[in-house]
């Protein structure tokens, strides 16, 4: 009876640790647009609400709309595309909403046409273009029109979320973004560079973008580079401090969504990072993780970045690196009966939970993928090198009275003590939910692995390989799959 009391007692804790509300998770909003016109007008009006000057681009002219986040900074203006025949309708309603006096068109008469000018100035508007041969002497004649400024950013001229990247940034310290080519240094940018006596270049992208050659021929340079957009996107944010406090986040490769991000993020000193439509990378994960990031603002529509993202945007465990350890391996089968091996059900539990919690947004590590074997210093060795928030290890029960039945939670008071407690509180019921067994609560002990590792740290009994009714359950691929998620949604919930 006693032990029926207390173990009523700990689920209620439990529900009530557990039990998610709105504001707990993280903070996700979204600007989006039937398409790169009425997108770019949204940002502006959540960003601007009204502006006496607007930049004009044309709706292909990627590298033209992200040279120009630094211009249109330092005129406290938005970035907006238009077609390039004719004004494109959403953006004359635009700049007759943010009541603009003024517009800077960029590019050439292919990118915005005269007869687009024409129609801006039918509005009212004052028009002026800046214009050039190329993407290169357009920058170049972008950072003209600039305050002096002490420094310069350097990208490859095609690379265009390397632009996208730096843009905020770049903005508030009044540098211009420049291009160059991947056969060296523009002559554009030396002579501008020359002239305007720069003192420091950030050159973004590695040397397959920007050459050795033409890094040492430019003044006082400092290299950002990474494995791709998204690490560099990261490696820039940590880098320069950005503001976290509300993150702004577009597509990688959405050129027609991202300068529009990078005006946004620019103006309200923000940063911003890059992610695939479909996913959270691993790099933008990263950073959301070391930072702890909450609170986010998607720029693009479902389609751009898709609702996949902005879920994973939103659970607290996104970016949180989460260690799980399939107990037993190879020689050692664990528990046996009813034919279940425990090795073999622990890794299969595991797996489950691993895809779980990838699709959910966390950083993963495994201690084992596959039948080996590994001693329990080992495992707790490798959840420390996964430099891990939590540690998970997966485990079955067994008894020699095969009455004996139920899940349950364990934990130890030597490191962690108390959100090992939380985290144990936290799965424990979903696991029994989601399996239907005997809830055993939650329960402390000084197994290895929970007590040398120094992280929050759990061990999970799933149910009694030696019971005809936990070993049936088990057995189930349904059930499996529900106990994943039962275990994923409590991870979330010691997040919240």
């Amino acid at each position: 009876m006693r032990s029926m009391i207390k173990t009523a007692i700990l689920s209620l804790i439990a529900i009530f640790i557990i039990v998610p509300t709105a504001s707990a998770d993280n903070s996700v909003s979204r600007i989006d647009g039937g398409n790169r016109y009425s997108l770019s007008v949204n940002v502006a009006k959540k960003g601007w609400g009204t502006a006496n000057t607007v930049v004009l681009v044309g709706k292909k002219a990627y590298a033209d709309a992200t040279a120009a986040v630094p211009l249109a900074y330092q005129h406290n203006a938005p970035v907006l595309f238009t077609n390039s025949k004719n004004l494109s309708s959403e953006t004359k309603k635009g700049l007759t909403s943010l009541k603009a006096k003024n517009v800077i068109a960029i590019g050439t008469t292919a990118s915005v046409s005269n007869n687009v000018i024409n129609q801006v100035k039918k509005l009212g508007i004052s028009t002026k273009r800046i214009t050039g041969k190329n993407r290169y002497e357009i920058s170049t004649n972008i950072a003209k029109q600039m305050k002096k400024p002490a420094g310069v950013v350097v990208v490859e001229g095609h690379s265009y979320a390397h632009g996208i990247a730096i843009a905020p940034y770049a903005a508030q310290k009044g540098f211009p973004i420049l291009y160059t080519d991947k056969k060296g240094l523009r002559s554009e940018i030396s002579t501008f560079a020359k002239a305007s006596n720069i003192k420091q270049t950030i050159v973004i992208g590695g040397e397959s973008y920007v050459t050795k050659a033409a890094y040492n021929k430019l003044k006082s340079p400092t290299r950002i580079k990474g494995a791709n957009r998204y690490d560099i996107a990261a490696k820039i944010v940590n880098k320069y401090k950005l503001s976290t406090s509300n993150t702004y986040v577009a597509r990688g490769f959405g050129y027609a969504s991202a300068p529009a991000a990078a005006g946004i993020a620019a103006k309200e000193k923000k940063a911003l990072l890059l992610t695939n439509e479909k996913t959270l990378p691993v790099h933008t994960r990263s950073i959301i993780g070391s930072k702890n990031i909450s609170k986010f603002t998607v720029v693009g529509n479902s389609t751009t970045v898709t609702n996949t993202v902005a879920s994973q945007l939103k659970n607290p465990v996104v970016g949180k690196k989460v260690f799980l350890d399939p107990g037993h391996g190879a020689q050692d089968s664990g528990a046996v009966g009813y034919g279940l091996y425990e090795k073999n059900l622990n890794l299969d539990v595991a797996k489950r939970v691993n895809t779980k919690l990838k699709n959910a947004g966390a950083l993963t590590t495994m201690s084992r993928t596959s039948d080996t074997f590994d001693s329990l210093q080992t495992r707790v060795s490798k959840g420390a090198s996964a430099n891990a928030d939590i540690f998970i290890s997966v485990h079955a029960n067994s008894n020699d009275n095969s009455s004996a039945n139920g899940t349950e939670t364990y934990y130890d008071k030597t490191y962690a003590a108390t959100n090992s407690l939380k985290l144990a509180q936290n799965i424990q019921p979903k696991m029994v939910s989601a399996l239907g067994t005997r809830d055993r609560g939650v329960k402390t002990a000084a197994f290895y692995v929970i007590k040398y590792s120094k992280m929050p740290s759990v061990l999970l009994e799933t149910g009694f390989v030696s019971s005809p009714v936990d070993s049936n359950i088990l057995k189930s691929a349904t059930y499996k799959d529900r106990l994943a998620s039962g275990i994923s949604s409590g991870v979330s919930g010691y997040f919240r």
